[in-house]
């Protein structure tokens, strides 16, 4: 019997139907959009299959992820081989010069926060003049009452790795503005995520 590398992550299941219909909204009829940490490879399994105009280029930091996110995606002719991509890396080895739109889901709190600056330089170099990058995940916000259960996320995550942590959305639109971007559209998501987007500021 041959294992099955597919790995599962009960959340992804969760939000793909959201993120989705979002996506559908913010993006054009066709393009092509890279996955930033795609982590199981539900996501661009699920999602590639309701943007039939896509091509979906998925990565992720780790190896290791590589031949489940693969395995997600068998069959799928708009999906791309997966890259093992670190944001922090001047160039990205693999991507193309110009994309369409950049997603990444579930990174900026389980990554260091120079991985923050790292994916708003790699927006700005690789996004296309109307590209989009969007991000999801939870989010601390000033003058917005943070859960409880964000907040005990928040200290768990520091507690298994100080450097990671909820990241403040002012402090992430700062890093944007760093690299030429500007938050385009916050939306706010089930489970008291966000879903932002995020696009060339009218100065860069």
């Amino acid at each position: 019997m041959i294992d099955d590398p597919r790995r599962h992550s009960p959340a992804a299941e969760r939000n793909g139907a959201p993120i989705l219909a979002e996506l559908q909204r913010l993006l054009p009829p066709r393009g092509v959009l890279l996955e930033i940490a795609s982590g199981t490879g539900q996501h661009a399994a699920f999602c590639s299959a309701g943007l039939p105009g896509w091509q979906w280029l998925p990565s992720d930091f780790e190896a290791a992820a590589l031949p489940s996110i693969s395995a997600w995606c068998a069959g799928l002719e708009r999906v791309r081989v997966p890259l093992q991509l670190d944001v922090l890396q001047p160039h990205w080895p693999g991507v193309p010069a110009m994309v369409d739109a950049m997603f990444c889901a579930n990174m900026l709190h389980i990554a260091p926060w120079a991985c923050c600056a790292g994916l708003m330089r790699g927006a700005a170099r690789h996004l296309t003049a109307q590209g989009l990058l969007i991000t999801y995940g939870p989010y601390l916000e000033d003058e917005v009452p943070t859960s409880a259960g964000n907040l005990a996320f928040d200290t768990d995550l520091r507690a298994r790795q100080p450097a990671w942590g909820l990241r403040r959305r002012e402090d992430v639109a700062q890093e944007a503005a760093r690299a030429g971007l500007a938050l385009r559209e916050r939306v706010a998501m089930p489970a008291n995520n966000l879903l932002l987007a995020w696009g060339r500021s009218p100065q860069a």
